[in-house]
């Protein structure tokens, strides 16, 4: 047998193990494995590879420390804090308190980077909110999964991290560089959420109240002040991304050993009354927070998550090496540019990366394609700080679109929505990301414009 033949049936056969749900991991495993006896490739090159991610990628240390840090300050109360404060800005508008939770993907993807944590963290305080509020619950749901989408672009961002490691840009003018189009992702969401409500009707209203207003802005302010904690440090140069990350793992767990006691003692014992109208300044000050038993299990669903992810980067790099031996790299160089100039280039590398996103999470997409795609664009003259944005802003549409859509499952599992009843009110969403996504990639400004 030929060693085409072998390589179309391993490659084959992976692809049923990954749509019978094999994990990603150990389907890119199998297909690496099986390479490397057909192209009779040592073995001990897999473990050379795995072994230099794990103890020279510095910069991947960030990941881990940045999944920590949203686990710690959704079971602080930090996470709660920013919605109220988001529904107290925007609840006075139809659509508000969708609006709202929009809003609060942004500030809670601002500390976390995670989009899966996003939508997880939001949607399961938010949903039962906007269900009460007369909102439909797969349009709610439908918005938490949207919303999630800029878990990955609003810095700190996990995939921005990967990516800068792979390609070897500064991790810092990638963080920069996603600001904007970020900020513009949520504000084209919350437009078409009001739309949608306004057309609808969805949605009470309440009065907005400049007391209101303030008294959440109060309570958010742990939030805020690690938001502006860790765009200061790595903008300034303080702190690199990953001593950032470190930087803010430490502040959440301090706030959250702090803020228990005293949030018992403010609130005598009782629970934090629902309505914050009802709350003191004093109670609006000290957040929720948590013991030091509570540590260990957030500790431990945070290493559960980087277990997932670490390992595929790892057995990703391999992949690369085997795909560079198979000539898939010139392939698709070869392809793409055979489209002649600058934006027929650049549009057919980002309908690879769409097209890649409707079956591949994020990290794979990013793993595989980046190496590939970010050289084509640097030599039609695209920034590759832009390219990089362009890219996973493409990716992060994928977390929306089936037949993955990975933010639609979690959504679908946080809600009780079923997947499929989530798409209708998926694609107002998905047109407003594409309109944006389309703006980065013909106004490089709005890439750039924040660097230093």
């Amino acid at each position: 047998m030929s060693d085409g033949t072998l390589i179309t049936l391993i490659s084959l056969g992976v692809t049923m193990l990954f749509m019978f749900g094999v994990p990603v991991f150990l389907v890119i495993g199998y297909w690496v494995i099986g390479m490397s006896f057909v192209l009779e490739l040592p073995l001990d090159n897999i473990g050379a590879a795995l072994a230099d991610v794990f103890t020279d990628g510095f910069a991947l240390l960030a990941m881990p420390l940045f999944i920590l840090t949203g686990d710690l300050i959704n079971r602080s109360g930090i996470a709660r804090r920013l919605s109220d404060f988001a529904y107290s800005c925007l609840g006075w508008i139809r659509g508000g308190l969708g609006m709202a939770s929009l809003g609060a993907c942004g500030l809670f993807a601002a500390i976390s980077g995670s989009n899966s944590a996003t939508t997880a963290t939001i949607g399961s305080m938010l949903h039962p909110e906007m269900v009460k509020g007369g909102y439909d619950a797969r349009f709610s749901a439908a918005t938490a999964a949207a919303g999630g989408t800029v878990g990955i672009i609003i810095p700190p961002s996990i995939i921005f991290i990967v990516y800068g490691f792979m390609m070897n840009l500064p991790i810092s003018d990638l963080f920069m560089a996603g600001i904007i189009p970020g900020i513009l992702m949520v504000l084209a969401m919350m437009l078409v959420c009001f739309l949608i409500c306004w057309r609808h009707g969805w949605g009470y209203l309440i009065a907005l109240s400049l007391s209101r207003v303030v008294k959440t802005g109060i309570g958010a302010w742990l939030g805020f002040f690690a938001i502006g904690l860790v765009l200061w440090g790595i903008y300034t140069g303080k702190f690199s991304p990953t001593e950032a990350a470190g930087v803010t793992v430490g502040f959440c767990v301090v706030v959250g050993f702090l803020c228990l006691p005293l949030h018992r003692l403010i609130n005598r014992g009782r629970d934090e009354r629902p309505d914050v109208s009802e709350r003191s300044y004093g109670e609006m000050l000290v957040v929720r927070g948590f013991g030091p038993i509570e540590l260990p299990s957030i500790t431990m669903r945070s290493a559960q998550i980087t277990g997932i992810l670490a390992p595929l980067i790892a057995v990703s790099v391999v992949m690369q090496q085997i795909l560079s031996v198979l000539g898939a790299q010139e392939s698709i160089t070869a392809f793409v540019t055979g489209m002649g100039g600058y934006y027929p280039t650049l549009f057919t590398a980002m309908a690879i990366v769409f097209v890649a996103g409707m079956v591949l999470e994020s990290l794979p997409v990013t793993i595989i394609l980046a190496p590939i795609l970010a050289p084509i664009a640097a030599s039609i003259g695209v920034d590759p700080i832009q390219f990089a944005v362009v890219f996973l802003v493409g990716a992060s549409i994928g977390f929306i679109t089936p037949p993955y859509g990975l933010n639609l499952y979690v959504a679908s599992g946080v809600t009780g929505v079923p997947y499929f009843r989530l798409l209708r009110y998926t694609v107002p969403y998905l047109a407003a990301l594409i309109t944006v996504w389309l703006l980065v990639a013909l106004v490089p400004e709005l890439s750039t414009a924040l660097l230093p």
